[in-house]
């Protein structure tokens, strides 16, 4: 694979050495890169962006591939889109290297968009970022830049860090000395643009007044590049091969950096962001079921110095949520109290909405604490009993052992709980298990606690992760921060390798994300310990992103309807990959021979389990 190398800083100033990928040229047909063309534009009201999105409810000037430098001398390029008027007004930014537009990402590539109608949006905004026929109608501007290194911005685009912090923050100051801004900048966007918002909001730039971080994680490696020290690294793999660049750019390649830096060290440092430094006002949103973000998002509400926070946990997904009416309306009541000072009442709304799942009948929506984790939580042991493959309330006196192959497909152990009376349970769980790698001298674990119906068989038309949580670890990286760690949320430093013997039994503390659902009486429990396997490079989520055939105007950027213009189509091509970026496989699990797992006695394992007090 070509590859080439950067130098950048992290925030203590150490040098650090990067690893870069080709990334698509901007003519390639999967990124769907409309062309560079600076101009101004008028975009009228009742215009569209395409059939079938929304009408503009107003006029909006587009100002489209505007030139911002960066401090280093950088040159990148921003769309802007404001009210037609000569009033100040605030900014709203959102930060990604999908495109300012459209780009490799977009939700008519996946099935039914998601949920999310088309009529829902204008078309107008980037993918996972605020609408600007909304924003613009109530009298915001919307920002959207292609950050260093994405489409014809100069560099190479990063993975996140320190260097990506104060970028944002250029970005930041260029808005606030814009003739049409009133110097308060707020960010929005779900994902990486919710990333970005940790990311940023960490470097304290003066002009960032309140961001709305969208599920996003704050921890590269820990959250994205591994779990629990479990590469998982496919998903990193199908979004470098989306990005565009210069034919002096490229994309840090993160799987690259895995192999060179297989533990914590500064690289990975400064892909954590430094949440404690975030003292501004915040709407965080969150849901149990994001595959890559849960626990960051969590964690990034739990970890922020700011006194104004706000959690609201959803039940659905992201973009759906993002971009639903009355969640849109909420947000505005947010950024309209810290960016415009309007007195809306909104410091009166609950620091806490929460959600409980609950397959097989109606979720529990909105919810009001005071804090999270949840107050009155009350954490109880559920011991695994290998002799009857059970999990139950009470210690397990006799031990036993449950013993698998890991080069098998049957490459797992089953323990199954029958409720017996209603219960809730909401927040961190964790796994303390007992194991050892009989052949080898290391394993990779995976825990899935899912709900079943009374049958024990899984609720039918129910999405897989809105009915289970799931933990990972690497038995070698198992290791505690015992200054990070709490009873309830194991940290691992990820620090030094410890292999074991074969054979030799150790302890493992297995972080579970957090979960919030209901069981009811007779409904069942299964926990599923199993080794876990790494996929093959060209799995289904390879092919998802980039499919799509997206039709717009050749010029103008929006019409009106009936309305004769040409048009072009983007993209339609998602198995387009740079050759020299074509990867023959991932980082790859460590599983070999047996695994066991001991329960009962002197080996305690169990499920800790944050269990809601019984309402009246």
């Amino acid at each position: 694979m070509k590859s080439s190398r950067i130098i950048i800083y992290d925030r203590y100033n150490n040098a650090l050495d990067v690893p870069v990928r080709e990334a698509h040229p901007v003519t390639a047909d999967r990124v769907r890169y409309p062309g560079f063309k600076p101009e101004k534009l008028l975009l009228k009201t009742g215009s569209i962006r395409s059939k079938g999105y929304m009408p503009l409810p107003c006029d909006i000037i587009m100002e489209r591939d505007v030139e911002i430098i960066l401090r280093d001398g950088t040159k990148i390029y921003t769309d802007v889109f404001r009210p037609a008027d000569d009033k100040k007004h605030p900014a709203l930014l959102a930060v990604s290297p999908y495109g300012k537009e459209i780009g490799g990402q977009w939700l008519d590539d996946i099935p039914g968009r998601s949920g999310v109608p088309k009529s829902a949006t204008s078309g107008l905004h980037k993918f996972e970022g605020p609408d600007p026929a909304y924003w613009c109608n109530h009298g915001y501007v919307v920002v959207n830049p292609d950050l260093r290194g994405a489409n014809r911005s100069e560099g190479v685009i990063l993975y996140f860090g320190h260097q990506y912090g104060i970028d944002g923050c250029d970005i930041i100051e260029w808005i606030a000395q814009q003739p049409w801004s009133n110097e308060n900048v707020g960010m929005s966007g779900n994902s990486w643009l919710a990333i970005s918002q940790w990311f940023i909001a960490a470097e304290r730039p003066k002009n960032l007044k309140a961001i709305a971080p969208w599920e996003g994680l704050n921890d590269a490696y820990r959250e994205v590049g591994t779990r629990g020290g479990v590469p998982k690294t496919e998903f990193v793999n199908l979004l470098s091969n989306t990005y565009a660049s210069t034919a002096d750019g490229g994309i840090e390649d993160c799987i690259q950096a895995m192999e060179e830096h297989p533990v914590m060290d500064a690289y990975w440092q400064d892909k954590i962001a430094d949440l404690e430094q975030i003292e501004i006002p915040a709407y965080i949103v969150a849901s149990y079921t994001n595959t890559i973000h849960t626990l960051g998002t969590f964690e990034g509400y739990r970890r922020i110095s700011s006194k104004k926070k706000w959690l609201r946990v959803h039940d659905n997904n992201e973009w759906m949520d993002y971009y639903t009416p009355e969640n849109v309306e909420d947000l505005r009541r947010f950024f309209d109290h810290y960016l415009k000072g309007e007195d809306n009442g909104w410091e009166n709304t609950p620091k806490v909405r929460f959600c409980i799942l609950n397959p097989g009948g109606k979720n529990i929506l909105n919810r009001v604490a005071e804090d999270w984790p949840l107050p009155g939580v009350k954490y109880q042991k559920l011991y695994l009993n290998g002799e009857n493959h059970s999990l139950q309330w009470s210690p397990v006196k006799a031990e036993n052992t449950c013993i698998y192959d890991s080069d098998t497909k049957k490459r797992k152990v089953v323990y199954r709980l029958k409720v017996q009376e209603d219960f809730e349970f909401c927040g961190y769980i964790k796994l303390r298990l007992w194991v050892s790698p009989l052949d080898h001298n290391d394993m990779d674990l995976e825990a899935c606690m899912e709900k079943l119906t009374l049958l024990g068989t899984s609720y039918p038309d129910m999405p897989t992760s809105a009915r289970r949580a799931v933990g990972n670890i690497r038995l070698s990286l198992r290791e505690l921060d015992p200054e990070r760690s709490t009873e309830e949320l194991p940290y691992q430093t990820i620090s030094h390798i410890q292999k074991v013997q074969p054979g030799q039994i150790v302890p493992v503390d297995i972080c579970i994300w957090p979960m919030g659902m209901k069981f009811k009486k007779g409904e069942v429990m299964r926990l599923t310990i199993s080794a876990y396997k790494t996929p093959p490079v060209d799995g289904p989520m390879s092919t998802v992103f980039g499919s799509a055939k997206i039709t717009v105007p050749k010029e103008g950027y929006t019409y009106i309807p009936g309305s004769k213009v040409e048009m072009v189509t983007l993209g339609g091509n998602s198995k387009e990959i740079p050759a020299s970026a074509i990867r023959k496989s991932l980082p790859g699990d460590v599983n070999k021979g047996r695994h066991a797992i001991y329960t009962g006695g002197q080996y305690e394992s169990y499920l800790y389990l944050p269990v809601l007090p019984k309402k009246d």
